[in-house]
């Protein structure tokens, strides 16, 4: 799924999942321009979270992951990678209730 691509409908303008989660509160959104493998954007979200529950701040999280993806030779294709973008919202890391 491309969640980083609106959708233009008469009389709505443009509308996309990322503009839905805005509203609805979300303080951060990671979308994709291109379908992407469930199992490579698996990999990507595993790894991601793990690089936040770590300290890192979300767009550093991502670019973490981006690279470390691109080093492997199974993931190194920007395919499986460079779809994903934290292009608004909070770019600092997690603030856990614990």
């Amino acid at each position: 799924m491309r969640t980083g691509v609106g959708e233009i409908r008469n009389g709505d303008g443009v509308y996309g999942l990322r503009r839905a989660l805005v509203l609805a509160g979300s303080e951060t959104q990671m979308i994709s321009l291109w379908p992407v493998s469930d199992a490579s954007t698996r990999d990507l979200v595993v790894e991601y979270y793990a690089a936040l529950m770590k300290g890192a701040g979300r767009a550093e999280a991502l670019r973490r992951v981006q690279l470390t993806m691109l080093k492997t030779q199974a993931r190194a294709h920007p395919y499986y990678w460079a779809s994903f973008s934290s292009s608004s919202g909070q770019w600092a890391g997690l603030t856990l209730d614990r």
